[in-house]
């Protein structure tokens, strides 16, 4: 193989995979939308159980939030974002700001990504296009929801942070079907002449 196409070739395959499932034919944008939504999810719910409970109060620094209150932000935001794409009321539960103990944080993430499930399984391409207000901006459903994912992603960036600075593994970065080490080619590893 040429050694430039090892390189892309290991790229290809270092790509995050999603679930084996039919395309929707019908609505091809809301269900990639639907699977980037759920990939984060289950990142999120396993960074929110894998914590100690002890380490739910802990932050680096004192101008930033603790684990917990990231972890209550991100359920608050589930309710905002899928709230606005559904033309709902947001509950504003504030959860951020009532809850502490690891046991009611990881309960209303679970509750905020329900509430979410319903948005995203029933969106369709065409109501997808609809346009909503979102901090004061026409948006296009789709659009709600892929923000609410790459925030989802933006705090699971500050959790890791967190994770590893208490020692634990964060979920993305758990042996899961690792490729094994490659033999290296004899003819490689000699200089040539």
């Amino acid at each position: 193989m040429p050694k430039r196409l090892l390189p892309i070739l290991l790229c290809l395959l270092a790509l995050p995979t999603f679930p084996q499932e039919k395309q929707s034919s019908e609505n091809p944008f809301s269900t990639i939308n639907k699977r980037g939504y759920e990939r984060t999810k289950g990142i999120l719910l396993r960074s929110a159980e894998k914590m100690p409970e002890e380490n739910y109060n802990f932050k680096p620094v004192d101008t930033v939030r603790t684990y917990g209150q990231i972890i209550g932000h991100l359920a608050d935001a589930q309710y905002l974002f899928c709230s606005t794409a559904s033309d709902e009321k947001n509950p504003d539960l504030k959860i951020e700001k009532t809850k502490t103990s690891k046991a009611d944080l990881v309960t209303a993430l679970k509750d905020g990504f329900a509430y979410c499930d319903k948005v995203y399984d029933s969106m369709t391409d065409a109501a997808s296009t609809q346009t909503v207000k979102l901090f004061g901006n026409d948006v296009p459903k789709f659009a709600v929801l892929s923000i609410n994912i790459g925030h989802n992603m933006e705090h699971y960036g500050n959790l890791v942070t967190y994770m590893r600075i208490k020692g634990i593994v964060p979920p993305t970065s758990e042996q899961q079907g690792t490729m094994p080490p490659q033999k290296q080619d004899k003819s490689d590893s000699q200089p040539k002449r």
